[in-house]
């Protein structure tokens, strides 16, 4: 009786693991970390948010990119208005604040989050315009 009670419980708690990890898993797989070449070509009519402060995004940023301040109390309300399935593309001014950003919106359940490595500064190392 007391195999049977223990086998009962390693398996519960082996499926239990197994569940919380692909969880956690598919959360992840749903963000993507993209050049600012692959950004350049696979924004195009899709929804761009700038997570940077209202100042950081006035001195400049990419075309179409709409403004949700990261810092915002109200920044997954303010995201919350977008479609979960389809492309978010999300990016700041060196990369540190979409990491968590985009962690916050997977777990919102977006499904498709487009990540630009290196935020801004890197775009415009690349090349790229921006606009104010």
């Amino acid at each position: 009786m007391k195999t049977t009670l223990k086998l009962t419980i390693l398996v519960l708690v082996t499926v239990l693991g197994i569940s919380c990890n692909s969880k956690s898993q598919s959360k992840s797989d749903a963000i993507t970390v993209i050049t600012p070449t692959e950004f350049k070509a696979k924004s195009v009519n899709q929804t761009i948010i700038d997570i940077r402060t209202p100042q950081e995004f006035s001195e400049g940023h990419i075309e179409g990119a709409i403004n949700i301040n990261y810092f915002d109390n109200n920044f997954l309300d303010q995201i919350a208005k977008y479609d979960k399935n389809q492309p978010l593309f999300i990016y700041c001014r060196s990369g540190n604040r979409t990491t968590p950003a985009s962690k916050k919106v997977a777990d919102f359940g977006f499904t498709k989050i487009y990540d630009l490595e290196g935020g801004i500064l890197y775009w415009m190392k690349n090349n790229n315009e921006t606009v104010k």
